[in-house]
């Protein structure tokens, strides 16, 4: 497929888009941005991405797939149209706008003509994709209140508390004589019961060592955002230390919950020590009782001023113990990134899942992570 890529790529979407309207397609603004959103995931590179990009965002009714097949085979590879759909060009312009919301780049918006499409970014989006090491202190606040709005359901696990059930299964005596007491003392009908479920304890680890600085600051918003309304959730800072703060982010307000989080870690943006970290946390909390059946997430970078070794052996008791560890690791998404740090790669063995962490949208997909079943 024959495209010029680069800026221009937009405007011949746009102008696709244009073309099938002019063909008699229902297609609504909202659809272009989806098909935007579409090519930019798969790639342009291929006939196929950008065939299956439109069709699947672009076509409403199955009638329209026929005139749509023409169309793309026209403008994307030059074919004949057969007369039957207009292939006149008008010029179409695909104005980007960051939702900024200044009154000079909205008058300029507004004063373009017909022949200019201006697409509105909103701000959740843009920010959902911003790397934390580039935000601002203003910026980071707005996160904070994004990230307030993720919902952190772990896997669930089977209680000893037990719970009624249409099926049969363990029998409910105490509902069975309740039930009785209705019908004059016969038990006219049987209840059974069945062991409930409740989710796991999440314990969150966080590195605030000077390595992990540009992304500790929003992490330990992520921390606040997770704790606030759950009671099954353990936050520890490691650093030259191990530091529970579970107290300290569990209070609703934000700021004051963060100023207090300051004030405990006393190693902030120091050395790092994950293995001494990671076995004070064995000894004296995961491995008695906090980790065991726990789903437990380290927020690090795998920098280690330690010997990898200790890392490794501290790793391989806590997975003991745990139902699942998943490591986060804001590096993952930069290009060309590999675990080669010394105690990245001597934890990683036994680690479940190593996922990225460097904006809202990898946090969201670590939600879904955390919230897989088994």
């Amino acid at each position: 497929m024959t495209v010029e890529v680069g800026l221009t790529l937009d405007r011949h979407l746009v102008r696709f888009v244009d073309e099938l309207r002019r063909a008699g397609l229902d297609v609504p603004p909202g659809c272009t941005l989806e098909f935007g959103r579409a090519v930019a995931e798969v790639g342009a590179t291929t006939r196929s991405g950008v065939y299956w990009s439109g069709r699947a965002t672009l076509v409403r009714r199955p009638e329209d797939v026929e005139r749509f097949d023409a169309i793309f085979e026209h403008h994307w590879t030059g074919a004949p149209t057969s007369g039957r759909v207009p292939v006149e060009h008008s010029p179409v312009t695909l104005v980007l706008d960051t939702a900024d919301d200044s009154p000079d780049s909205t008058e300029e918006v507004e004063d373009r003509g017909d022949d200019h499409l201006s697409v509105r970014w909103s701000r959740a989006e843009v920010l959902g994709s911003r790397d934390f090491a580039e935000c601002t202190d203003g910026e980071l606040a707005e996160l904070h209140d994004l990230m307030s709005r993720l919902r952190l359901f772990g896997a669930t696990r089977r209680c000893r508390r037990l719970r009624p059930t249409s099926r049969r299964g363990r029998p409910d005596l105490r509902r069975t004589v309740r039930e009785a007491l209705r019908t004059g003392g016969e038990p006219m009908r049987r209840v059974f019961a069945e062991p409930g479920e409740r989710p796991r304890r999440l314990v969150l680890l966080l590195d605030v060592s000077g390595s992990m600085e540009p992304y500790a600051r929003a992490l330990v918003r992520f921390l606040h955002a997770a704790m606030v309304g759950r009671r099954d959730v353990e936050a520890f800072a490691l650093g030259t230390r191990l530091t529970r703060l579970t107290r300290e982010l569990s209070t609703r307000d934000p700021d004051a919950a963060l100023a207090r989080a300051a004030e405990t870690v006393t190693d902030w943006s120091g050395g790092t020590r994950l293995g001494e970290g990671l076995r004070s946390f064995n000894d004296r909390w995961g491995v008695p009782g906090m980790a065991r059946g726990a789903i437990v997430v380290v927020l690090s970078d795998g920098w280690d001023r330690g010997q990898p070794e200790a890392l490794g052996e501290q790793m391989a008791r806590l997975q003991r113990v745990a139902h699942r560890v998943v490591w986060v690791n804001p590096l993952k998404a930069s290009p060309g990134y590999a675990p080669l740090a010394r105690g990245m790669a001597a934890a990683l063995p036994h680690v479940d899942r190593f996922v990225e962490g460097h904006s809202l949208d990898s946090l969201r997909e670590l939600a879904l992570v955390l919230s897989e079943p088994g």
